[in-house]
């Protein structure tokens, strides 16, 4: 194993740790002001996915692209919330989880409808499809690294936003106690309503992100989302740090995992043997992660009321 071939798959480990933090973050927010399980989470990030393909090849525009990515997946998000999730916050969480599931159902056919089945493809855009020299003379897409700096971005926004801004009071004192925030004359369903469409404007921004990554298809975002519940199964239900160090961790876990454990069981089993056991064992390894922390730490790493 060589030094350069670990540095680039740490890297890819960092890039996926960070579109897993988009999606994560705005799934815990909504978990820890509203207290809803929100299983269409990963629908707003088909949307972002979807609308900035489908604008990009409309404009030729790919930052505008991903603008009505984020914004138009704020929006749905915004919309379904006043439409739909608004009648469950105080029904048990069954109801919310088959309600939400129906919401996937509904938007996977509806983008089937609008789109069509086949996959949309999504190009980099010239001025991000170079590369960078790594150490080692290795070179590492630079869209990737982006991909990265939006992320490290978005979190240092995320928390100034939460420590620093009247917004950021609202939804540190929703998390605590949502009654007495309604009791003191804060609007809570027009808070509801923001920080649902913030969560829905995070997984539109990781779709639109990824989109140039990967093909642009009708449920994309429900393996995501399974990664994302264990992200902050892992970081802390509601915290947004725990969201972030969450993310990361799995991310570099999981990539580090698929990659080096095939290589790892060829040292002493056949070639073929080694593929087979080494990307079982790969695929399991962030659910063994997660329980194993769940034994020294039951509320995650940065659980809120620690």
């Amino acid at each position: 194993m060589s030094a350069t071939l670990l540095l680039e798959q740490l890297i890819n480990g960092l890039q996926l740790g960070t579109m897993l933090f988009l999606m994560a973050s705005g799934l815990t927010l909504v978990f820890g002001v509203m207290g809803l399980i929100n299983l269409a989470h990963g629908s707003f990030f088909m949307v972002g996915a979807y609308l900035t393909a489908a604008v990009t090849a409309a404009s030729g525009s790919f930052l505008l692209g991903v603008s009505a990515g984020l914004l138009g997946a704020a929006a749905v998000g915004a919309v379904v919330e006043l439409v739909v999730i608004r009648r469950l916050y105080h029904r048990p969480h069954l109801d919310q989880v088959l309600a939400t599931f129906a919401l996937i159902l509904i938007f996977s056919e509806g983008t089937r409808w609008l789109f069509g089945s086949s996959p949309l493809w999504l190009n980099t855009p010239p001025w991000l499809s170079g590369f960078v020299t790594l150490p080692g003379d290795a070179r590492y897409p630079l869209y990737r690294l982006v991909i990265i700096g939006v992320g490290i971005s978005v979190a240092i926004g995320l928390y100034l936003l939460i420590s620093r801004t009247r917004l950021g009071m609202r939804v540190r004192a929703g998390e605590s106690d949502r009654e007495m925030i309604g009791a003191l004359g804060i609007d809570i369903s027009r808070l509801y309503t923001a920080v649902f469409a913030l969560g829905a404007g995070l997984a539109g921004l990781a779709g639109a992100m990824v989109g140039a990554l990967q093909s642009v298809q009708v449920g994309m975002g429900e393996p995501v989302l399974i990664l994302a519940f264990v992200v902050i199964v892992i970081g802390g239900i509601g915290s947004i740090k725990g969201a972030l160090f969450g993310a990361l961790l799995v991310g570099v876990v999981d990539t580090l995992g698929r990659v080096f454990l095939p290589l790892f069981f060829r040292g002493f089993l056949p070639p073929s043997e080694a593929t087979d056991v080494g990307a079982a064992l790969a695929s399991m390894l962030i659910y063994i992660l997660m329980a194993v922390i769940l034994a020294f730490k039951p509320k995650g790493l940065f659980a809120v009321n620690d």
